[in-house]
């Protein structure tokens, strides 16, 4: 399944459990309060966010319904945590995952800077090593090369999990060699603001209650 309309909070939430597997073991899986932390760094981040546990928590219950996340318990606690399964849910490896995970926390990159800020989770011996795990990421269409700027020496990346727009990006997206375009998103209908609460509040309910039952059943 390829998953093109994920929101801002979603990428972020989804980035930081991908990032905090790898760079902090032994605090992962994350409680809510460490994952809002997670997401709302100073450093590694663009664009730097502020987001409330709330934001966060309805962010990883959607990742949860999605097959993306799961609620996970602590080794030493009964408190929520969370846990990424983006392997299954994407269908990648780690170093494929380690240079998305680079793309959703910090945006378009290129190949130099993605194999600089992806060494702690997936090292890659050289730069025709991350364009070699890019164009397998392109063929799944889940990143795309951009045209250069004015000026620019090298090719930049970005990731296609929010979809096709991207905010203060004037130059057209240009899919990597190979890479399939995306499916187009469909249509979402247009329905009360708060009937789409309600139905938004519903889902995340039996999204937690379903990685709960999962649990249990583990």
């Amino acid at each position: 399944m390829h998953f093109n309309d994920l929101t801002a909070a979603e990428q972020r939430v989804l980035g930081c459990l991908i990032e905090k597997r790898w760079t902090t073991p032994d605090q992962y899986p994350l409680s809510l309060n460490s994952l809002r932390l997670a997401c709302n760094q100073s450093t590694n981040r663009d664009p730097v966010t502020d987001y409330d546990e709330s934001s966060v928590r309805d962010a990883a219950q959607r990742l949860s319904h999605y097959g993306l996340a799961r609620l996970a318990s602590g080794h030493t606690t009964r408190s929520t945590k969370y846990r990424h399964l983006a392997e299954e849910g994407l269908g990648l490896e780690r170093e494929q995952l380690a240079i998305l995970c680079v793309l959703l926390l910090r945006g378009p990159q290129t190949p130099g800077e993605l194999k600089l800020r992806s060494e702690r989770m997936a090292p890659l011996d050289s730069l025709a090593d991350v364009e070699r795990v890019l164009g397998e990421l392109g063929q799944r269409g889940y990143v795309v090369r951009l045209e250069r700027r004015p000026g620019q020496k090298e090719d930049r990346f970005r990731q296609l999990l929010g979809g096709d727009a991207v905010a203060g990006e004037a130059a057209p997206a240009v899919p990597a060699a190979s890479a399939p375009a995306p499916a187009p998103a469909p249509a979402a209908a247009t329905s009360p603001p708060e009937l789409e609460a309600r139905v938004t509040a519903l889902e995340a309910e039996v999204a937690a209650l379903r990685s709960q039952l999962a649990e249990l059943l583990d």
